[in-house]
């Protein structure tokens, strides 16, 4: 099969959409399929047997390491020479109206997968009053696909309520070759903790921006001398957050890859997961493979992924919950244990095969099911506006 993705970020970048597009062209091309990915310049023209057309953008205000791609006539050459059995946009925002259009032009199924929850980030970067327009306008990309995919049962049931057709789940997986348990390193423990290892050393990855509502762990840091947090990655907020949690014993490690991400997890005495904004959580999954326990603020999605003993849910908007999460978690020695096999009993089943071999199945329905729903809606050429197709 071949299969023409658009997606709006891409490496260098370093998010929950390229950690799975990164697992998954590599199944892809495993299972004898070919790929052509259409990004944001500045990454690798070729990943893992993919080729990658790259495309300038400019920074978006909100997030300026993200940028912004309108859809060019370039990329529809480059489709007619590809001739993709059909089309997948990851994420759609701007970028995604290319995909569109080429779908139309050239007659093939249309795929979006959803992985992030821009109409709940509007709260938290102080444009509540746009939340519903952003719900329309997601909507308007999305319903015109064939198939819609999505990261969750929980995203698919908010999708759906939103008036989102055609929602399925697509799942989740991570790279069991890299996450997995294995012995603490006292030195990389000691940097966690700024060298104090006999606390309760607690993580935090992921990127540091406002939707992961990471300010949320600052109560504890300040009332439990007995807790050393540690966070693990970079984005725009994070000169905000080193003020905000200096004094603290709390130490900014930026972003950490390979062994030493993996050595993070094995290290920490709990992976700390304040956001209830996401449509998943992949960190949670490397972790648990890890064999770390995770305390995650309770969301739908963090409930439906640390269950059956893996973890601790607690409520997020009550910092005293947090705090008695850890305390149940540093007074019952066997607890941490306990937690750590089931989390990694759970992690142990989630590779990337199972995920890939859905995500073919999916492309396969959409091939073959003639008889779908037409998706709605008809684009002129100058609706994009200026370097549209």
């Amino acid at each position: 099969m071949r299969v023409a993705m658009f997606t709006e970020t891409f490496l260098p970048s370093t998010d929950g959409v390229v950690t799975r597009l990164l697992s998954t062209l590599p199944e892809l091309a495993r299972l004898g399929h070919e790929v052509l990915l259409l990004a944001p310049d500045g990454g690798p023209s070729n990943y893992a047997g993919t080729r990658v057309e790259g495309f300038p953008g400019k920074p978006f205000f909100l997030y300026p390491d993200k940028r912004v791609i309108w859809p060019r006539t370039r990329a529809l050459d480059l489709l007619r020479e590809f001739r993709p059995d059909l089309i997948h946009t990851v994420n759609p925002v701007i970028f995604g109206w290319g995909a569109i259009i080429a779908s139309r032009r050239m007659h093939v199924p249309l795929l979006a997968s959803y992985h992030t929850h821009f109409p709940h980030f509007a709260t938290v970067y102080g444009y509540r009053w746009a939340t519903g327009l952003i719900w329309t306008y997601m909507r308007l990309i999305h319903n015109r696909a064939t198939m819609n995919l999505c990261t969750s049962e929980a995203a698919r049931a908010d999708l759906v309520a939103h008036g989102f057709r055609r929602v399925r789940v697509w799942d989740h997986g991570i790279d069991l070759g890299r996450f997995r348990p294995k012995p603490a390193d006292p030195a990389m423990r000691a940097r966690l903790a700024g060298g104090r290892s006999e606390r309760t050393v607690l993580v935090y990855v992921g990127r540091l921006a406002p939707e992961k509502q990471i300010e949320r762990l600052l109560p504890l840091v300040r009332r439990d001398a007995a807790v050393a947090l540690a966070i693990v990655g970079d984005g725009p907020c994070r000169p905000q957050l080193e003020r905000l949690f200096a004094g603290t014993a709390t130490t900014f490690l930026g972003k950490l890859h390979g062994e030493d991400l993996v050595s993070a997890y094995t290290s920490a005495d709990a992976l700390l997961f304040p956001s209830t904004m996401e449509t998943l959580g992949l960190v949670l999954l490397e972790a648990m493979a890890c064999g770390l326990p995770v305390l995650a603020g309770r969301s739908a999605p963090t409930a439906a992924l640390v269950r059956d003993g893996a973890g601790i849910l607690y409520d997020a908007d009550d910092p005293s919950s947090l705090d008695a999460a850890v305390a149940r978690l540093r007074a019952d020695p066997g607890l941490r244990a306990r937690l750590a096999a089931a989390s990694g009993q759970l992690g142990s089943a989630r590779g990337w095969d199972g995920p890939t071999r859905q995500l073919v199945g999916y492309y396969r329905e959409a091939l073959q099911d003639e008889g779908a729903e037409a998706p709605s809606g008809h684009l002129a050429p100058g609706d994009l506006g200026a370097g549209g197709y």
